[in-house]
């Protein structure tokens, strides 16, 4: 069995182990794999397993030994999946593997804007605290999220983790989802429709998949809902968000600050207006990347590879 990883060095850089993958088969793992040489390192292999790099109907056509295709995400908008299913190839993903790292994330997002921890840090370090006339001083005014309201757009398990942890920090919780469960219930919780809740939010934080419906969401329209006070979190897809919108948005004042995980176009291109918006945090796509993590998405990945060895495949996107 042959078993080709095409792209394996963000799920991997080192600090993990591809032992348990190797017992399966006949392994080759490249740290990336660009589009020319997609075929050539493919070729002969019955099983590919990728993270972002894509395959479609071109590259299937001319791999005949291809029938199992695993995505190191959760998304999998890299593969063409009809094409993938007419060829009789089967395709999984990896669900609810980072579910605790992103929420994390959303967390220090949100505490960042209200508390700015390194710029007071940084003034510490500066001396502005050794000269100080006064015991404390602050650089930006203090904000306590206690009674805020956060509101949840996409209500899965990564939403459902992220409204947990707002409970616990005293935050009122808003969610929307096209699937409403009407089981789910919480005293400081309620469902409401996408523009009742950017228009009743402090923060809002983005967590559906991407999807054609889906795409560009938070638009200029979407965004002018929003208090001005209010902030825009996402770490779930960059497409959900018009960048233009959003870096107009924040020039303007119409929205307090946004953090970004994620932007449409990763890595983003030099003149993407979101790196020189005002009060915008942008990491480089990292919600899902501890350790802890990237250790669970590789053991469910070679746990999918093994079950569809053994004619009992799980999690398959294209049934």
């Amino acid at each position: 069995m042959k078993i080709v990883v095409l792209d394996g060095f963000t799920a991997n850089p080192g600090d993990l182990s591809w032992a348990e993958l190797k017992k399966l088969g006949d392994v080759t793992v490249h740290d990336r794999t660009p589009p020319e040489l997609v075929l050539e390192r493919a070729k002969g292999a019955q099983v590919l397993i990728t993270n972002k790099t894509s395959l479609g109907e071109d590259n299937f056509a001319q791999l005949p030994d291809l029938k199992y295709v695993g995505v190191l995400a959760t998304g999998y908008n890299v593969i063409d999946i009809a094409a993938a299913k007419k060829r009789g190839i089967t395709v999984t993903n990896i669900p609810a593997y980072s579910t605790d790292s992103v929420a994390q994330l959303v967390f220090a997002f949100i505490l960042e804007f209200c508390v700015q921890a390194k710029v007071h840090s940084d003034a510490v370090h500066n001396g502005e605290w050794v000269n100080s006339l006064d015991f404390c001083f602050w650089k930006h005014p203090l904000t306590e999220i206690a009674g805020k309201t956060l509101g949840i757009v996409g209500f899965g398990r990564i939403g459902r983790k992220v409204a947990d942890i707002a409970f616990a920090f005293g935050l009122n919780v808003v969610g929307y989802d096209i699937n409403i469960d009407p089981q789910y219930k919480h005293a400081s919780f309620k469902w409401a429709p996408l523009d009742e809740l950017l228009q009743v939010s402090d923060f809002v934080s983005l967590h559906c998949p991407l999807f054609p419906e889906t795409q560009g969401l938070i638009n200029k329209d979407r965004l002018g809902l929003m208090k001005r006070t209010a902030f825009l979190i996402n770490t779930s897809r960059g497409p959900l968000v018009d960048d233009v919108a959003l870096s107009e948005a924040l020039n303007s004042g119409q929205i307090a600050g946004a953090a970004l995980d994620v932007l449409s176009v990763e890595p983003p291109k030099a003149d993407n207006p979101l790196l020189t918006a005002k009060n915008c945090l942008i990491t480089p796509h990292i919600a899902w990347a501890t350790h802890e993590a990237r250790g669970r998405l590789i053991a469910i990945a070679v746990d999918n590879v093994r079950q569809y060895l053994n004619n009992q495949p799980t999690n398959i996107v294209n049934p």
